[in-house]
């Protein structure tokens, strides 16, 4: 038994002795018939009246792992161990009988955990988590004014390209066209050659995740993506084609498809909310039917 004064560094440097035995012990337990004396009851460690047992710790350890990694987490468990234990003994000598009194918390966590679990299990069972397109449109439209940008987005192409490569002319003209046969000549390009290659024709991006691998950043977004459709701009090395289909920017409202997702979580967690709500209100018309509610 450590005394009382020791530190947890000491502490943990006493029971570090007793690694060399927990790691053979970790690798090479014993397969013969339980003994009246079993080495795994022995302790490592104590703290107070507070024992860890070698099958304790053993039990802590992962299997299949390396006896590195083993004597590693062995010494960790052992350090929290006993952090733990002083912690808790503290405790234990310095609050009042009222204060060590937590069987109505523990009765309250209880009660809440078998509530939560009832709950999901009801969610799981009997709740249709379906959010439709016109329910995304209406919230969209009622809520309008809280669907505010704080940031540029684009939809577009962005390709990064060497400047050693054959047919970037051509490139040049595959990236601004909207034809789907350039489209399909840019990509099989792209594939072979490109460093980068970014289409967001159907998904806004934010404007500065482009302009910040640009080799000359954009200083004012805003004046940029009015007036401009087409960039280029190149290094010592490369090219970097930008094309921008559409934007919007920072401040104006969001567009729906953008703040779809958020809309879609937003009614989701509603809908569970007022499943829950219905769900105790059931069960109170039940409780008040069977007589199992009962006044006085």
């Amino acid at each position: 038994m450590y005394p009382e004064s020791i530190s947890v560094k000491d502490g943990v440097k006493a029971v570090m002795l007793n690694l060399f035995v927990i790691g053979v012990l970790v690798w090479s337990l014993p397969g013969c018939k339980r003994e009246e004396h079993n080495p795994l009851d022995e302790p490592v460690v104590t703290v107070g009246e507070k024992i860890l047992t070698k099958q304790e710790l053993y039990d802590a350890i992962p299997d299949n792992i390396s006896k590195e990694d083993s004597n590693i987490l062995a010494q960790d468990f052992l350090n929290r161990w006993i952090r733990a234990e002083l912690m808790l003994r503290k405790a234990e000598l310095n609050l009042t009988p009222e204060e060590k009194d937590v069987s109505k918390l523990l009765e309250e966590y209880r009660r809440s955990l078998l509530v939560n679990q009832y709950q999901m299990k009801m969610l799981q069972q009997k709740y249709s988590p379906m959010i439709t397109s016109n329910e995304i449109k209406q919230y969209y439209d009622k809520m309008i004014d809280n669907f505010v940008l704080n940031k540029n987005i684009v939809k577009g192409i962005f390709i990064i390209v060497p400047k050693n490569v054959a047919g970037v002319n051509d490139l040049r003209k595959w990236y601004k066209s909207d034809k789907s046969e350039d489209m399909v000549k840019m990509e099989a390009f792209c594939f072979h050659n490109a460093i980068r290659y970014d289409v967001f024709l159907e998904e806004w991006r934010p404007f500065d995740m482009i302009n910040n691998k640009l080799p000359y950043p954009v200083r004012n977004p805003e004046r940029f993506l009015k007036y401009h459709r087409h960039y280029e701009q190149s290094d010592s090395a490369n090219y970097y084609l930008l094309n921008i289909k559409d934007y919007k920017l920072m401040k104006e409202t969001a567009p729906l498809d953008y703040v779809e997702n958020r809309i879609k979580a937003i009614l989701l967690n509603k809908k569970r909310v007022d499943f829950i709500n219905k769900l105790e209100s059931d069960l109170y018309e039940e409780g008040l039917k069977q007589k199992i509610i009962k006044f006085y």
